[in-house]
């Protein structure tokens, strides 16, 4: 997964957020309003200011959250104490989920967040050509006063975090996987119960899930605060290429755009294909 696009009402604070909370960096920023934060000089969260827009409604198409993958509990544990720290509302649960652990949040503006760490991949259970994953439970003082270490805070800006991936609230599950499985090519890696869809590529548990829990039935979205732009990053020219064959096989308009191209999904949710080294 490439960097998340964030339309955003209050720049200010939802750059504190994602910088003073959850520890990333400011990247670039630019007379336009558009504030990049990442690690070292890779962009992760790009937050776009757009104070005339409105919050999406519950029940519309959109962002569930974004997911920012840690390399190890330690560095997970200061991220977590670090936002609960300085916007301590913000917590809104955790969850053993076989394959990863993880830790829930809600930005200024409401929207979802998720801090994780990966089990090792050797331990993922697979049954049936899925990957076995639940919702357990999982303490997060316990997680804290086992993981957590004062002394190495100020180090926790030099970790590798990456987007490990995106969730959508989506109408159907079934357009879902059209579009992102035999459309874009993604694999199906678990489902549940017809309300959610995970799917990857190169054998990762997921990039990218969506589910109906709150917008079964949602159409297309209007503009409004929330997800902007999700990336997607395709190995080689070739790669990306053959994914825009792919979609303008199936009737989908591209738009090319400096960093690849762009493809709307069935809620409008605009995708953005770039390619990668």
């Amino acid at each position: 997964m490439g960097a998340v696009t964030l339309d955003v009402a209050d720049l200010g604070l939802m750059t504190r957020f994602y910088r003073d909370g959850v520890g990333l960096e400011i990247v670039s920023a630019d007379a336009g309003g558009i504030v990049t934060l990442g690690r070292g000089t890779v962009p992760l969260v790009h937050l776009r200011h757009r104070a005339q827009l409105k919050h999406a409604g519950p029940s519309e198409a959109g962002l569930f959250h974004t997911a920012v993958l840690f390399p190890d509990q330690a560095s997970l544990a200061t991220a977590i104490a670090s936002v609960v720290n300085i916007f301590p509302a913000s917590f809104t649960g955790s969850a053993d989920h076989l394959v990863s652990e993880a830790f829930y949040f809600d930005d200024p503006e409401g929207n979802g967040v998720e801090l994780y760490f990966d089990h090792p991949q050797e331990s993922w259970l697979r049954t049936g050509g899925q990957i076995q994953m639940d919702t357990l439970p999982l303490d997060p003082r316990g997680f804290l006063e086992s993981h957590f270490d004062e002394s190495v805070r100020g180090t926790n800006a030099h970790t590798p975090v990456t987007i490990g991936h995106v969730h959508l609230s989506v109408g159907s599950i079934d357009q879902a996987r059209d579009f992102y499985i035999n459309q874009l090519g993604f694999s199906q890696t678990f489902a549940w119960h017809g309300q959610a869809l995970f799917v990857a590529a190169g054998g990762y548990h997921h990039h990218l899930a969506m589910n109906t829990w709150r917008s079964r039935g949602a159409g297309i979205r209007q503009p409004t605060l929330g997800i902007g732009i999700i990336e997607i990053a395709i190995p080689g020219i070739d790669g990306k290429g053959a994914v825009s064959e792919r979609l303008t096989h199936f009737g989908h308009t591209i738009r090319e755009s400096s960093e690849g191209f762009d493809v709307d999904d069935p809620w409008g949710n605009t995708v953005r294909i770039i390619g990668k080294d």
